[in-house]
């Protein structure tokens, strides 16, 4: 098959001058009829000589055959125009050529002068050629076959026509270039004349992008094909027949032909592209992961090697967990590397062949196994930092907890009272609390810091042992701060056992200073109830006698209140001089308590003296109401002691400070005295009757008595005469006796 080409100059030619065209007609011999319309400018015989020669190359053989029929319309031309232009057609095409119709203007040309020139030349032309009005073009070809301008109906549009040719140029043009360029880049790779590298060198993109160009020719064969069935629908409505121009049937297979071996082109070509593609990812992939495992087996393993120190501080542990971010980022990159390898190396196994999947599995175990242990040792750096950074963290606290502690130690204890001594002791055994939970959460984190440390893996499978290498100093830093912090702890722990003691004793200190003061407190509260409350003296001696009882209980618990604040303050000046520090109350409480106690004292004294007077009273009260005799002796002392305890309810007590102060109220002393009263007036009236009953006994007496003088007159001279009589026996017995004696002598 002749290939078709159209250049840019021949289409402007086609496009702007409309020199030479092909409208698709057919003469009665059913050849092409070819139009070459004239103007009143000069024609180029050259640009006329192009068009025609393009033109000409379009039909097949067959359809040349049959020859073409030229119409020249020449009426708006000159005669020597149209005469070159025949005489060219004779020098382009006399052999296709069967007719040739020049149509002639109706008032120009010498008739017989350019029929006899045309009829002259016939047998060098080769060609017939006629002169014909355009209005009898008809005789020689059919009206269907002609376009309005030659008063036809044949229905030409001379852009549409050329665009599509001008599609079909390109599509061929291309598609000819591409098939050329595939198959030496097809074949130059089934030749194995170059090795691999010059193959890929080779290997470049054609000229044309083969997916536009099969999409062009798609198009263009889908358009070929519509307008011939559309022409063949046309036909069958019963209007003017239209048939599609041989070149345009021409046209299909020339497209098919072209779109088949493009596709089988393009077809060899993607798959050597996908070797190449293939061969090439392999290469890259080769090259990649030497890349990864050179850099992580050399400066990045290089790099985990001089960072093995852990800090010897917070900050100097944060300033290398920064450093460790800096390198994490450098491998994050290679690591992003790794991952996308991995990926194409998994895509390429699920397509290659048994010698590449055997290759890249090689080189996917042998990345992996790099790059898991390194990030094994990145982890395991990291680990240990974080583990230095908690470490260091609670080093730092237990040491400020320690710092804070030992301040609370040696400060001055100046509390103002036993309960802020016990909040601060309180505190003081919550920080120490604090401080061996903080030393307990260093051992912790110190143990797991080691642990850490000592369970870092080997950057590479040579140096199993270098990450270990350098460790000594870590671990023996991590134990000496331990080492430190519990000689710190220690050291406070035994300042803590001499501050609670002391402060022990300050607690106690202040409690008996508050007990001391209560012991005051519970004797004034005594002595009130005493002057106050202890006022009454018992109706009577039973009464009193409980009461004074009572009395002597009472100041028996006054007693044991005394002895009890004297004992308390006692222990006050000793734990002062255990503490090295004086009392702030006890020197106060001392004379309190001995002021009143003594006042205490003074009026227990009185009440009781005042209780064993009301006893005596109502003692020989009673006895003297009792006895049906009394004498007034009796009376006199009953009315003696009711005065006496009287006089003494009147007055008042007297402190040895000068002070007085009186039992009870008025009225509760007016009470008091009013039931001694009563009693006196009972024993008056006693006396008073006493009193009735002996002059009564003094009356009987004087009679009695001068009845009795009256008898002993008389009775006295009988006893004076008994007398003298007695005298006489009494002397006759002297006399009797005398004589006896003397007879006896």
């Amino acid at each position: 098959m002749q290939m078709l080409t159209v250049d840019s100059r021949s289409c402007d030619l086609i496009l702007n001058n409309l020199m030479c065209l092909c409208l698709g007609g057919k003469d009665r011999r059913s050849g092409l009829i070819l139009t070459i319309p004239l103007s009143s400018d000069q024609t180029s015989m050259e640009e006329l000589s192009a068009t025609l020669d393009y033109l000409l190359s379009i039909p097949s053989e067959k359809c040349k055959a049959r020859g073409f029929t030229v119409i020249v319309d020449g009426r708006k031309s000159q005669w020597n125009i149209v005469k070159t232009v025949v005489l060219m057609l004779q020098n382009v095409i006399p052999a296709e050529v069967s007719l040739v119709c020049v149509l002639k203007p109706d008032e120009f040309w010498d008739k017989k002068v350019t029929h006899f020139c045309f009829w002259k030349e016939k047998d060098r032309l080769g060609f017939e050629v006629i002169l014909v009005s355009a209005n009898k073009l008809t005789r020689y070809i059919e009206p269907s076959q002609l376009t309005d301008d030659f008063g036809g109906s044949l229905d030409y549009d001379h852009c549409d026509w050329l665009n599509k040719r001008l599609v079909f140029e390109k599509f061929t043009k291309e598609s000819t270039s591409l098939l050329d360029e595939l198959s030496i880049i097809n074949d130059g790779d089934k030749s194995g004349s170059v090795d691999k590298e010059k193959a890929a060198e080779s290997a470049l993109l054609p000229s044309f992008d083969p997916e536009t160009v099969l999409q062009t020719g798609h198009e263009l064969l889908s358009e070929l094909q519509q307008r011939r069935f559309n022409g063949s629908e046309g036909g069958g409505q019963g209007g003017p027949a239209w048939c599609p121009m041989d070149e345009e049937l021409l046209a299909q297979p020339q497209v098919m032909k072209l779109l088949d071996s493009l596709r089988e082109q393009y077809t060899k070509y993607q798959d050597l592209c996908r070797q190449r593609n293939k061969r090439t990812q392999l290469d890259e992939i080769h090259t990649k992961v030497m890349q990864v495992v050179t850099w992580l087996q050399g400066p990045g393993s290089e790099l985990l090697k001089t960072q093995q120190a852990i800090g010897d501080s917070m900050r100097a542990a944060q300033t290398l967990q920064q450093k460790h971010e800096e390198i994490e980022s450098q491998h994050s990159e290679w690591f992003a590397v790794y991952v996308e390898l991995n990926q194409q190396i998994a895509a390429l196994l699920s397509a290659g062949d048994e010698e590449e999947v055997v290759e890249l599995k090689a080189l996917q175990q042998q990345l992996s196994d790099v790059c898991y242990r390194q990030a094994a040792s990145l982890e395991s750096r990291q680990n240990v930092l974080q583990a230095a950074q908690c470490f260091h963290s609670t080093t730092q606290e237990l040491s400020q907890q320690l710092d804070g502690l030992l301040g609370m130690l040696c400060a001055d204890v100046a509390p103002a009272d036993g309960a802020s001594i016990q909040q601060n002791l309180k505190l003081l055994e919550e920080k120490l609390q604090t401080v061996e939970a903080g030393l307990n959460s260093l051992r912790e984190k110190g143990t797991l810091l080691l642990e850490q440390m000592c369970s870092q893996p080997a950057c590479s499978p040579e140096a199993p042992e270098s990450p270990v290498v350098g460790q000594q100093d870590n671990v023996q830093q991590i134990q000496s701060v331990m080492e430190e912090m519990q000689l710190r702890k220690q050291r406070c722990e035994d300042m803590v056992d001499v501050r609670r003691l002391k402060m022990l004793q300050m607690v106690q200190l202040f409690k008996c200073e508050e007990d001391a003061l209560q012991s005051v407190e519970w004797l004034s509260e005594l002595l009130d109830a005493l002057l106050k409350t202890h006022v009454r003296l018992g109706d009577d001696s039973q009464e009193t006698r409980t009461m004074l009882d009572k009395h002597r209980k009472f100041v028996d618990v006054a007693q044991s209140t005394y002895d009890y604040g004297r004992q308390l303050l006692q222990a006050t000046v000793v734990l002062c001089q255990s503490l090295r520090c004086t009392t702030r109350s006890s020197g106060d409480t001392l004379p309190r308590l001995n002021r009143v106690w003594k006042q205490f004292s003074v009026s227990a004294e009185e009440r009781q003296q005042r209780l064993e007077l009301a006893l005596n009273f109502h003692t020989i009260a009673e006895q003297v109401l009792q006895q049906e005799c009394v004498d007034s002796e009796s009376l006199d002392e009953v009315d003696s002691s009711g005065k006496t305890l009287l006089d003494r309810l009147t007055m008042p007590i007297i402190f040895p400070d000068g002070s007085e102060q009186f039992f009870g109220s008025p009225s509760d002393t007016a009470t008091t005295a009013e039931i001694v009263r009563e009693r006196l007036l009972l024993v008056e009236e006693r006396r008073l009757l006493l009193q009735a009953r002996l002059q009564n006994d003094e009356k009987e007496e004087e009679e009695v008595l001068n009845g009795q003088e009256c008898r002993l007159d008389v009775i006295g001279e009988e006893l004076s005469e008994r007398e003298d009589e007695d005298e006489d026996e009494e002397a006759g017995q002297h006399d009797e006796d005398s004589e006896r004696a003397t007879q006896d002598r």
